[in-house]
């Protein structure tokens, strides 16, 4: 909850952060009348739209749990995103084609050189504005607040790509050059667009984030219990900034309900160690069979039926499955 409020601050102090930039550009572009400083322009008022719906699907994901959303109100980041990544690729297309027409029918341009330091400036605002959100939402574990500083991040490639183009025109005085920069533009946007409405679409459809589940697989193999016998059935999914982890965790059948508790604890406690204290558990425990002794490390267990042969290293293969492992 603390990170969903401090999610929420932030995106309030990006929208209005947008706005200061979209005004910069309009000043450039009324400067100059270069297209490609229009084209920059276009993308600003995408990133206004996208903050002012990031800064409410924030608002609805910061939402506790309820009873018609058990699981809380994270999904909303998704949604956004991908709306936000809509908007992009549609700007893209509108870029290339102005560029294209501009690429026909050349303008004329003025005042370049004041223009070319304001676009540096704003390129500085941007790239600061960018790493900034981007380490404060995957600290946070949000996509959303993620994707309103990869708006910052692509903004930031743009307005400095315009402003290379800007100052070869100062150079070559060659027009076309403006409009040939705008038509690359509108293909990054295209690009990272895609990207964003992709992973979007992938947190709403709940697809497995395998460098998600790779980190949290490492963590327990290099902090390893000997009481956690085995680990299979391992499902992670993200819920804007909650993590909900799925598991069953075998350990010694003898165990009382207290002291399978205290086994539990330990586990959740190393994920939370390294993920925060928004995760979710449902942990199923498994008693121990008599072939799992052969994976079983405890030392000195009077119940053991047969010998120690082999720790089994957990990995992307063996934890997804739903099978208590054992030696062939």
């Amino acid at each position: 909850m603390q990170h969903s409020k401090q999610n929420l601050k932030v995106q309030y102090y990006l929208t209005g952060l947008t706005i200061i930039v979209f005004l910069l550009k309009v000043a450039t572009f009324l400067m100059t009348h270069a297209l490609s400083v229009l084209s920059d322009t276009l993308e600003s008022v995408v990133n206004i739209i996208a903050t002012l719906v990031g800064s409410y699907s924030m608002f609805i994901a910061a939402k506790p749990k309820d009873k018609d959303h058990p699981y809380g109100h994270g999904k909303a980041e998704f949604v956004s995103s991908a709306f936000q990544g809509s908007l992009i690729i549609g700007v893209g297309c509108l870029i290339i084609y102005e560029s294209i027409d501009s690429f026909i029918h050349p303008g004329t341009l003025h005042n370049l050189g004041n223009g070319f330091w304001l676009l540096i400036l704003i390129a500085i605002i941007n790239i600061s504005t960018a790493l900034f959100v981007m380490r404060i939402g995957k600290k946070n574990n949000s996509m959303a607040l993620v994707t309103s500083g990869k708006l910052f991040l692509i903004d930031f490639f743009t307005t400095i790509s315009v402003a290379i183009g800007i100052l070869i025109l100062i150079i070559t005085n060659i027009q076309k050059v403006d409009s040939i920069i705008a038509i690359l533009l509108g293909g990054w946007v295209l690009y990272d667009g895609y990207k964003i409405l992709r992973a979007s679409l992938a947190g709403i459809m709940d697809e497995a984030d395998m460098a998600l589940l790779e980190s949290v697989i490492d963590e327990i193999n290099n902090n390893r219990n000997d009481s956690w016998i085995d680990l299979h059935n391992l499902r992670v999914i993200k819920y804007g900034a909650l993590l909900h982890i799925d598991c069953h965790l075998t350990m010694a059948w003898y165990l009382n309900v207290q002291e399978a508790h205290t086994v539990m604890d330990q586990f959740t406690d190393l994920i939370k160690s390294k993920f925060g204290d928004s995760v979710e558990f449902f942990i199923h425990i498994d008693g121990c069979m008599h072939f799992s002794c052969a994976i079983c490390s405890i030392q000195d267990c009077e119940k053991r039926q047969h010998s120690f042969k082999k720790k089994l290293d957990w990995n992307m293969e063996n934890v997804l499955s739903n099978q208590k492992h054992q030696l062939n």
